[in-house]
């Protein structure tokens, strides 16, 4: 380990020994210092924890590189300062929640009471909420600002920090790098800890009402839930908020055969029965499908740990579980919203949709064919708010999602809503039951009349500084010899979203209209292959996104899958991943 760098992380970490710093932090440090084996020195202090355009992400622990109240006061600090200099005619207000994870309670108080020693009134949720409902709040009380204080469905070690604005959205430009600017600005002795109690005001009950009210926004059919209120619905939170509002929000929609997973209903930040409190992975659904199994049921559903994804579960043709993907989950919400809005008369011709670039091209299509407006954003949920906020007062917003299971049926809300979208699910299960379908009927004949095709998303991790510039130098790679064919086909257009132009078969080049630059590459071919190539904003990987088409005849699943799987398999290798 090079001894310059022990050096300086020694020195970083001596000034934690000070007067500002609490005995259990001191403590920490001194046996990090203490010990023979420096790699939790370094770990901890060799750089600060990077308060990035989604706010703050890390492992819990004493150091600069960790989270803990003092990396998230220097951060609430510096966001203060933001509001108050963005706000200076009037006295701001600011929501701040916090998830199921440990330390949750500690960090939103600590945030709250800075907060208000800045001056700043503070709407502070009194336990644990789902992610969607702090977005509601934020509009719903017309505050200024909002903290959720949440690492969404990262690993137990880890706790992190969302940043909010005046829309309920993650904070975009230009308020992203200003808040950044203020926060690299702050020193630990600048923080105000010391809360003004008179500023803090608790909330709960009556704003879970509230935002309840607005979840039945998002039914489109209250006919069929109630010839189908005896839907057979196993539910797990995955430890989280989820169980504060899901029930209740079913059972408000007409709902009354729900199931809960008694084991995860306990809120535990350390996730005792999954080894990743993540619904993508199929062993976090594992006790929820068994106890499905055992109660006959329809369709098994989860949350994450904030509640802002979900993961549907639904049978197949042979009576089999089978975990939806993120794309199909979606693809479900779109052709279900578009084809019984449109049936119910509710269209009025000036609604659109939202997904994100790396999401499913057959969403397009279902939109596009049903003469449904839709726009590609770039991913990451604040894109869809922007798009919402954009088009307000204009158009209609009536869905947007995205690949990673995070989907939005209405307006209310500027984030990712699970508790909205698992009523919706189950609305649109109770409406296949009702058409003598599963969900998984339903998925097939939504390929029938669409086309199918299968999605891979391939991440390759490339850790440390040698790691960043391999990554900087593969995306260079693409962009100066742009692979030619994808499985065999021709590549007919490149779109690079860093320099907005994208240049077609022939050589042409246009722009590509977006609100911002990306670092993102995509491939398309003339028989309907897209992958995208995007270096992952807050960890050490550069992702693929594979998107390819394939015959069906709409019964053999299986043999469709296994002929687009040989298809993103010749397609990874000549990727080189």
């Amino acid at each position: 380990m090079d001894d310059q760098l022990i050096k300086e992380c020694t020195a970083k970490a001596q000034a934690w020994l000070g007067a500002g710093f609490d005995d259990d932090t001191k403590a920490e440090v001194k046996a990090m210092l203490d010990a023979a084996d420096k790699t939790a020195l370094v770990d901890a202090f060799y750089q600060n924890l990077e308060f990035g355009t989604g706010g703050l992400r890390g492992i819990m622990g004493a150091g600069t590189n960790r989270m803990n109240k003092y990396v998230v006061g220097m951060a609430t600090q510096g966001f203060a300062n933001y509001i108050n200099k963005a706000f200076p005619n009037i006295q701001p207000a600011v929501v701040v929640g916090h998830d199921c994870r440990n330390n949750g309670r500690m960090f939103a108080e600590t945030v709250a009471n800075i907060f208000s020693a800045n001056g700043i009134k503070v709407y502070l949720f009194e336990s644990l909420r789902p992610t969607p409902e702090i977005s509601f709040a934020i509009r719903q009380l017309k505050a200024q600002a909002g903290v959720n204080v949440t690492a969404s469905h990262n690993p137990r070690e880890y706790n992190g920090y969302k940043a909010y604005w005046d829309d309920g959205a993650q904070v975009l430009s230009p308020h992203d790098t200003g808040i950044i600017d203020e926060v690299n600005k702050v020193t630990i002795d600048q923080v105000k800890f010391q809360g003004n109690p008179e500023l803090i005001e608790c909330i709960g009950g009556e704003m879970d009402w509230d935002y309840l009210q607005a979840v039945k926004e998002a039914m489109v059919d209250q006919d069929v839930i109630l010839r189908h209120k005896d839907l057979n619905i196993v539910y797990s939170p995955l430890h989280g908020c989820g169980r504060v509002i899901i029930p209740e929000a079913l059972r408000s929609w007409g709902f009354q055969n729900i199931h809960v997973v008694k084991e995860q209903m306990t809120i535990d930040g350390n996730f005792p029965t999954v080894v990743s409190p993540n619904p993508e992975n199929s062993e976090a659904m594992t006790m929820g499908m068994n106890l499905g199994t055992k109660l006959n049921a329809d369709l098994v559903i989860a949350s994450d740990p904030d509640a802002d994804r979900l993961a549907i579960v639904c049978r197949d043709n042979k009576g089999k579980w089978m975990i939806l993907n993120g794309n199909q989950t979606a693809m479900m919400f779109y052709w279900y919203i578009i084809t019984n809005k449109k049936k119910l008369g509710q269209l009025k011709g000036n609604e659109f949709m939202v997904k994100t670039i790396v999401t499913s091209e057959l969403i397009a299509k279902i939109a596009k064919k049903n003469d449904v407006e839709i726009f590609d954003d770039f991913t990451g949920f604040k894109w869809i708010a922007y798009r919402i906020r954009v088009n307000e007062g204009k158009k209609k917003y009536i869905g947007g999602g995205e690949e990673s299971f995070g989907f939005l049926p209405y307006d209310k809300v500027r984030d990712k809503d699970s508790p909205a979208s698992i009523c919706l699910i189950c609305e649109i299960a109770a409406w296949a039951k009702d058409n003598g379908m599963t969900l998984y009927d339903l998925l097939l004949n939504i390929y029938k009349d669409y086309g199918f095709q299968k999605e891979k998303a391939v991440s390759v991790v490339k850790p440390g500084k040698s790691g960043a510039d391999e990554i900087k130098q593969m995306m260079e790679t693409f962009r100066q010899n742009p692979p030619k064919e994808l499985a065999g086909e021709k590549v007919v257009l490149m779109k690079d979203f860093k320099s907005l132009k994208q240049t077609d078969a022939q050589g042409k080049v246009t722009d590509i209209e977006m609100p911002a630059t990306s670092n993102v590459l995509q491939f398309y071919s003339e028989g309907g292959i897209k992958v995208s190539v995007r270096p992952s904003g807050t960890e050490p990987k550069i992702k693929f996104y594979c998107e390819v088409p394939a015959a069906f005849d709409g019964k053999d699943y299986e043999a469709a899958c296994a002929a687009a799987d040989k298809k993103l398999e010749v397609i990874c290798k000549s990727l080189g991943i």
